[in-house]
């Protein structure tokens, strides 16, 4: 029985292998969005703020396709094979660092988004709601990324033999 139970952690590796072809689709659709703004700019000379919405809204893509990246990388080595080479930022050795990773990608894909509402003209009565919202989401991942954290080893209460 704890054998089967052992090979259930393969299962992980379905999730993991789809988490990183939706990475490759959004990273690739950004990047052709990208080249599509700039051609669009170069050639029928686009407006500034149209051409920075249309970037930050492709850069999101990217930046959605990195957490999706991480999130099958973090759950290949969490589940399956902790020795695929990765760079050592990407390294993950438990939940918690997985966790901070994710927190710190969304929250940059939650800045993307607002700086986008807040270039776009067309949407400027909805900064201030958006504005509210991402600070809102932002400081509830950090309330929630502190709460959750492992004690550090500066954290830890520093223990000494009493003298005889």
């Amino acid at each position: 029985m704890r054998k089967i139970l052992g090979l259930t952690r393969y299962a992980v590796v379905v999730p993991a292998i789809a988490s990183m072809i939706g990475a490759l689709l959004l990273m690739a659709q950004g990047s052709i969005a990208i080249v599509t703004v700039v051609v669009e700019a170069v050639f029928n000379n686009s407006y500034l703020k149209v051409t920075i919405v249309d970037v930050l809204t492709a850069v999101d893509a990217i930046l959605l396709g990195t957490v999706l990246l991480v999130i099958g990388y973090g759950l290949y080595e969490l589940f399956v094979d902790d020795l695929i080479e990765v760079p050592s930022w990407l390294q993950v050795k438990d939940l918690d660092d997985l966790k901070s990773k994710l927190i710190g990608v969304v929250v940059a894909i939650i800045s993307v988004v607002f700086v986008g509402v807040f270039v776009d003209a067309n949407r400027a009565d909805e900064v201030l709601a958006y504005g509210l919202g991402a600070g809102a989401l932002v400081a509830g991942l950090a309330l929630f990324a502190y709460a959750t954290r492992k004690p550090s080893k500066e954290d830890k209460p520093k223990v000494t033999a009493a003298k005889k």
